[in-house]
This record gives C-alpha cells, sequence and structure tokens, in this order.
C-alpha cells in the first residue's frame, strides 16, 4: 500500500511541473487560467496521497494501539499549509503573465491581481520574483563600487544618528566620583525620496516570445542600468533629485593635491598621504580611473627608468574582468572606474577630483526595492514607453575616512 502511494505521488509531481512549466511558457491568459484550476486539482490530488502516505508511516512506527493524535494534527497542518503554497505560486505565476501582458502589450492587470496601492494610473508592480532576481544579480554581478556600500531600508524624511555617543576618560579613587559625561553631538543623515527610472524599448519586450526569456531578460536590462547610474550617483550624485556624491558632499574636506611628477612618485604617497592618514582609517580603499592606473601608477620608475611600481607600492590590477575590475595599491583595493564617473588625469583641469580613498562601509545607499512599471505613449516620437520606477537615496554617513585626490 505505502509503496503504490509513493508512486502515485511521484507521478503526480510529475504531471503538476508539467502543467507549471507549460502555464510559464503559454501566451494564451485563457490557457493560463486553465491550466492552474488543473493544478489545483492535481494539488488536491498530492494533499490526499500525502496524507495517506504519512497515515502508513505513522502505523507503521508506531506501537500497536498506539493513538497518533500528534501525527493527525501535524498532518492536517501540513495540509494547510500545502494548499497555502498552492494558492500563493498560482497567484504569483497568474499575475507574472499578466504582468508580461502589460509590459508588452499594454493589456491592463486585472482587478483581481492588483495590489490595494497600484491602479491603472499608477503603473503595474513588478513581480517579486523578477525583485528577488534583480536584488541576488546585484550581489554577484556588476556595480564595482554600489556593492561594497552599505545597504538601507528606512522611512525617508527622518534624521538617522550615525556617529557614536563620546565621554571622557577619567581615574577615580575613594575620595572622587566620575562626573556625568556630556553625550556631545551626534552626526545625523536624512534620507529622501528619489525617483530612478529605467526605459526598456517597446520593440524588445513585444519581441519575447516566453515568460521565462521575458523575465530573465528583463532582470538583466534592470541590473545593468540601475547599478550603472548607481556607481556614477555613488561618486559625483548631485543630490538633487538623485543620491549625492562623495564629490558633491561638503562634509568631505579632506583633500591630497597631486601634481603629474608626485603622483607617480611613491615617496610622496608615503609622505604626503599615508604619514597623515590616522590609524583608524588605514583598512580604506581606492577609486581611480583604469586610465590614470596605466599612465601613471603603473609607470613608476627609478632614476634608470626601471619599473619599480610593483615593489615599492604593491600595485596588482585586473582590469580585464569587466564584471570585477579591481586591484590593490599599498596593500588597499582600487576599484577601477570608467572616465564617465572620474576624469582621467591627462584630460582632468586643476583641482578636479581624479581619484577617492574612502570606507565603502561609511556610504549608504536607501532602497526598498518596490519597482514599478509605467507605460505610456510619446506623442513625440509616436512610441510607447516603458519604465521601470523605483526610489532610492544615498549619502556618506561619516565623513572622516574619506580623501579627494585632486589633479595639482
Amino acid at each position: 500500500m505505502l509503496k503504490k502511494a509513493q508512486d502515485r505521488l511521484a507521478k503526480l509531481e510529475a504531471r503538476r511541473a508539467e502543467m507549471v512549466t507549460k502555464a510559464e511558457a503559454s501566451q494564451s491568459a485563457e490557457e493560463v487560467r486553465s491550466l492552474t484550476a488543473q493544478i489545483k486539482e492535481v494539488d488536491e490530488e498530492i494533499e490526499e496521497v500525502r496524507a495517506m502516505i504519512t497515515e502508513a508511516e505513522e502505523r507503521a512506527a508506531a506501537p500497536e494501539g498506539a493513538e497518533t493524535r500528534g501525527a493527525e494534527a501535524a498532518q492536517a497542518f501540513r495540509a494547510s499549509e500545502v494548499r497555502k503554497e498552492t494558492v500563493t505560486v498560482d497567484r504569483e505565476l497568474e499575475y507574472r503573465n499578466a504582468f508580461w501582458a502589460y509590459a508588452s502589450k499594454g493589456t491592463p492587470i486585472p482587478a483581481e491581481l492588483r495590489d490595494a496601492a497600484t491602479t491603472a494610473d499608477t503603473g503595474a508592480a513588478i513581480p517579486m520574483t523578477i525583485v528577488n532576481d534583480v536584488i541576488n544579480t546585484i550581489r554577484k554581478r556588476y556595480g564595482n563600487l554600489y556593492r561594497k556600500v552599505r545597504k538601507l531600508s528606512v522611512q525617508g524624511g527622518v534624521a538617522y544618528p550615525v556617529g557614536a555617543l563620546q565621554g571622557a576618560f577619567k581615574w577615580i579613587n575613594e575620595s572622587t566620583v566620575s562626573p556625568r559625561q556630556n553625550p556631545g553631538s551626534v552626526a545625523k543623515v536624512t534620507f529622501s525620496y528619489h525617483t530612478a527610472e529605467i526605459r526598456i524599448a517597446q520593440s524588445f519586450l513585444a519581441a519575447v516570445v516566453t515568460l521565462s526569456s521575458f523575465e530573465a531578460r528583463f532582470t538583466e536590462i534592470i541590473v545593468e542600468a540601475f547599478l550603472q547610474e548607481m556607481d556614477r550617483a555613488i561618486v559625483k550624485g548631485t543630490g538633487e533629485g538623485q543620491p549625492l556624491g562623495i564629490i558633491n558632499d561638503p562634509r568631505v574636506t579632506n583633500v591630497i593635491t597631486l601634481t603629474a611628477a608626485q603622483i607617480g612618485d611613491w615617496t610622496k604617497w608615503k609622505k604626503d598621504f599615508f604619514a597623515k592618514l590616522p590609524l583608524g582609517y588605514r583598512s580604506g580603499e581606492f577609486i581611480f580611473p583604469v586610465s590614470t592606473v596605466d599612465s601613471y601608477l603603473e609607470t613608476m620608475a627609478d632614476n634608470n627608468n626601471n619599473p619599480i611600481y610593483r615593489q615599492a607600492t604593491g600595485l596588482e590590477v585586473n582590469d580585464g574582468d569587466s564584471q570585477n575590475p579591481n586591484g590593490r595599491f599599498f596593500g588597499r583595493a582600487i576599484s577601477l572606474v570608467e572616465e564617465d564617473i572620474l576624469p582621467d588625469f591627462d584630460t582632468a583641469s586643476a583641482g578636479d577630483v581624479i581619484g577617492i580613498y574612502w570606507q565603502p562601509e561609511e556610504y549608504a545607499v536607501n532602497e526598498n526595492f518596490a519597482f514599478t512599471m509605467r507605460r505610456y505613449f510619446d506623442e513625440e516620437t509616436n512610441e510607447w514607453v516603458n519604465k521601470a520606477l523605483v526610489v532610492v537615496d544615498g549619502k556618506v554617513l561619516n565623513p572622516t575616512g574619506y580623501y579627494l585626490i585632486k589633479k595639482g
């Protein structure tokens, strides 16, 4: 009996998986609804068979005549969880297909599938399946700067303390007591609500023919566009309608100025920078445009023009990896960036920031990843425009360990 039930369960689960795959690949709303109904029927059978298997296993394991009220309760709990999971999965699959139709053809999301906060005017919420893929991809690829900073999800418009309370140390004896210390001022930072948009061509969305390929390509586009802009904003964001970048933050006042001769002199780095760097911030990292590294750091030489950059600074770069360009300079990590983020030393003007020394964990990006999609017709270009929207902000928490490296 137990063996037959187990074989039946395996067949039912295989049948269910086949129908789910077919539903995900379907372009017909009617077919999806029909398959969803069939999946529910199969789930009911699966629930019954699982209950039979559980009962048979417990009978075999229990002493003769023993009551199995605990097992019955556990069986009922598992059955309710199966029903709950089935409803959630079916609902999500139906919404994902509806969102695909909305993004590619403009078909309105059915009222019964809409979130209470999402209307026909505000667009459609991007399914959590896609959002989770975006988050997981972000953690593994791209975003050379973004992935290093601190991620928060706090309410905007509220000032949050980021500094530590300070007190004074004093020796005491039997006749003295430690005075109550004034905690001093605590640094605070307030995050705003900045909306970022990622535009996606209608021709692309209409051309994708399966749900799985649509979601995969859609995720890739969002990730690349989002991270390209976030890396730029972390460095040079204006703070007006976007995050406040490091070089535009008035609280970042530490500056080191180097001429063309000095930036390629390892002794200048030791005397003019590291010698003045507080011990607590010596574990920071550098941000440099790759062209500056090639032209000035990798060309360090002695008086006989023998290369010494590796012996003197320990410079190593991995600029051949487009997804994770990095390196090390004087034992500190280097994040290599393009010239649209930081200018090359040769093309920069005097006083321009050509490099940054920072503590990545002291920059925070505040986000909620509640992506939504808006679709509208552009009268100027006579085409449909699709854009993904997300609310995000970012700024330096503690500027003490940040240094701007400028061209002298």
